[in-house]
């Protein structure tokens, strides 16, 4: 590839939440801002843009990764999924989403397509994890609303069902 001079922009396209997507991009254009400006997916949040709050996670090729400490040009070609996709397109909540809402796991919501996110990576490795574990896992994003036990009442709700559907 070669080398692009201050203020030229190179097409990025990838596939976000199961269909392609593409824009133009700056070389140093983080992700968190290619996702909002030039794609229009608003559901991430540009946090502390220092990868410490965790507002920004989505997914790259599976894996929970800062979109803040990511370049959009590192997307190209890859697949990106964010919290839009999480919900079915008719609007039918995810387990996780609709486990929030019962748990009143949300409260001004900043951090919750962070945090859900990094979730929905952390239970897809199959793991069936305990309270502790998951307040581990929680230490990763600061969500200044909810004081966090709803998040993790939602979270074991989440994991009794998925025991409970691995017995059935």
């Amino acid at each position: 590839m070669p080398r692009l001079k201050a203020g030229e922009r190179s097409r990025v396209s990838f596939e976000l939440n199961d269909r392609t997507v593409s824009g133009f991009a700056e070389p140093r254009m983080l992700l968190v801002d290619f996702l909002r400006h030039e794609i229009g997916a608003t559901g991430t949040h540009a946090g502390c843009e220092h990868g410490v709050c965790g507002a920004c996670t989505v997914r790259l090729d599976g894996a929970a990764i800062r979109s803040c400490l990511t370049l959009a040009v590192q997307a190209d070609g890859r697949k990106v999924e964010t919290v839009e996709g999480l919900a079915d397109e008719d609007g039918t909540l995810s387990r996780l989403q609709a486990a929030f809402r019962r748990n009143h796991a949300l409260q001004c919501g900043f951090c919750t397509p962070g945090i859900l996110m990094s979730l929905e990576d952390f239970l897809g490795r199959g793991s069936a994890p305990d309270e502790s574990e998951i307040r581990e896992m929680l230490s990763g994003h600061l969500c200044r609303c909810t004081g966090y036990s709803g998040i993790v009442r939602a979270v074991l709700e989440v994991v009794a069902d998925m025991r409970d559907s691995e017995n059935a």
